[in-house]
């Protein structure tokens, strides 16, 4: 044997690496992952060697051994072997998985990209895989997302685009320590305008110790391990504060309780214990696939679209409005109805809105019944139970251009009204359900059938903020 082959497999025993030849089997493969060796430090000349060769090795052998790292093994090898957390950011490794994936679905040179693959940053060409085979191709699902529902007025295929980048949800508590704990969810439904996302079986922290709530968007890459430790992206989409008190309490029944605590996060408590049950998160539809991935897409949050400024129209910013009304629960929906030509006349502006006139009483033509009873069904793990007089509210006003203007997902409650007139078309009971934020409120009427549990509203008026509209359509009302 010659000194020179001595030497060879002298340093191979040093180095202790798990990384193996084409010869080596797969059982043996598997038994030198599952039992990782103790790892002594290596000068800088051995891991300098180790990664070159590995480097040269093929993409599929690596996929291979890969393939074989269970999360305890991958999370052991990755801190205590200092080797392979360097070749975690190696551009020329990923490099390999990125033209063998890319080959896959388009052609390409590979020589006109290897002479920058050492110019790129570390962990680029990781990255760059990662989405490759996660889908996000922007141009591909900006594309889907133009076709529009006619009646709904936003996206076709949200929820298609949303299933297959493969996107969920979590929500992330921080309490007076500064301990965070985070939750993915339960499950996720869908309708034409709203996500309702659900967080139900978890031991959540005691709220009175929590100070903020966070939610982000999760696109993870499909691959074939357990989803907690996929590679993935997340988009911080909203952040709420929980200290202090809040006077939105919802509703609640003999189990349940519930507390809107503002951004469509509603949280359910347990009657006798005053401990979170569930939490509940509505997401409306509009740019709802751009703020779930907007940190794995880009840096930059999407920013509003303000309208140009018309001074030819001395009532440019009232008129040309539609609107879209959905309430609905966790199974059905309740009321559904699109409404255009929403105008308001300048001296019908007062106390800072500009008030717009869906639906009249004096116009009986255009009263909406509701299908069913108001009420939202809720479930754990082990009770369930109805929430009467609650829902959930969808709406999307579109200015005159049919941009989204101002969108709202959020519960609300329908409550008793007075009986301030009289009405001989309903002879029943008179109630209201009314939803307020900073930039407008909705005010809906509705009347009972007497001796028939049928709702008519009667009564539906939308009030935008004159500041809002002055910003949108650079106007001063």
């Amino acid at each position: 044997m010659s000194s020179q082959s001595v030497k060879t497999q002298k340093q191979d025993a040093e180095n202790h690496s798990i990384i193996k030849s084409k010869s080596m089997s797969s059982r043996q493969t598997k038994t030198a992952v599952r039992h990782p060796p103790v790892y002594r430090m290596a000068s800088k000349r051995g891991l300098k060697t180790c990664e070159n060769s590995l480097e040269r090795m093929p993409a599929e052998i690596i996929l291979k051994i890969l393939s074989y790292l269970d999360a305890g093994s991958l999370f052991c090898i990755s801190f205590v072997n200092k080797l392979f957390h360097e070749l975690s950011n190696s551009n020329s490794m990923w490099y390999q998985f990125y033209i063998r994936e890319h080959t896959k679905k388009k052609k390409a040179n590979q020589e006109d990209h290897m002479a920058g693959v050492q110019e790129r940053p570390k962990g680029y060409w990781r990255n760059t895989f990662f989405k490759e085979i996660a889908g996000l191709n922007v141009n591909k699902w900006r594309k889907k997302l133009k076709r529009i529902d006619p009646y709904s007025g936003l996206p076709h295929h949200t929820e298609e685009v949303l299933r297959s980048l493969c996107i969920t949800w979590e929500i992330t508590v921080t309490d007076g320590r500064g301990r965070r704990s985070t939750f993915e969810q339960s499950h996720a439904s869908f309708s034409s305008t709203a996500v309702f996302v659900f967080w139900g079986a978890v031991s959540w922290p005691p709220f009175n110790q929590l100070t903020s709530l966070e939610l982000r968007g999760v696109s993870r890459v499909p691959l074939d391990c357990p989803a907690p430790y996929r590679p993935g992206w997340k988009s911080d989409m909203s952040k709420i504060k929980l200290q202090g008190e809040h006077s939105e309490l919802c509703v609640a029944d003999k189990i349940i309780k519930m507390l809107y605590v503002g951004q469509g996060v509603t949280l359910g408590f347990w009657q006798d214990q005053c401990g979170i049950a569930f939490v509940i998160v509505n997401l409306h539809n509009h740019r709802l696939v751009e703020r779930s991935l907007h940190a794995s897409v880009s840096p930059r949050t999407a920013t509003g679209v303000s309208a140009l400024f018309d001074d030819v129209d001395p009532e440019y910013g009232l008129h040309g409005y539609s609107a879209y009304i959905e309430l609905h629960n966790t199974v059905r929906v309740i009321m559904s109805d699109r409404f255009s030509q929403l105008f308001c006349r300048r001296d019908q502006i007062s106390d800072g809105y500009l008030p717009l006139e869906v639906i009249s009483e004096n116009k009986r033509s255009l009263n909406t019944q509701l299908v069913g009873d108001v009420s939202l069904p809720w479930r754990t793990e082990a009770l369930h139970g109805t929430i009467k007089d609650c829902c959930m509210i969808n709406l999307t006003v579109w200015d005159e251009a049919k941009q989204p203007f101002w969108c709202v997902s959020a519960p609300v409650v329908m409550t008793k009204a007075n009986q301030d007139t009289v009405s001989y078309d309903f002879g029943g009971e008179r109630f209201s359900i009314l939803y307020q934020d900073s930039e407008g409120r909705v005010e809906m009427r509705l009347k009972q059938m007497e001796y028939k549990e049928q709702y008519f509203v009667v009564n539906l008026v939308i009030y935008i903020s004159v500041a809002k509209v002055n910003k949108h359509f650079g106007r001063d009302y």
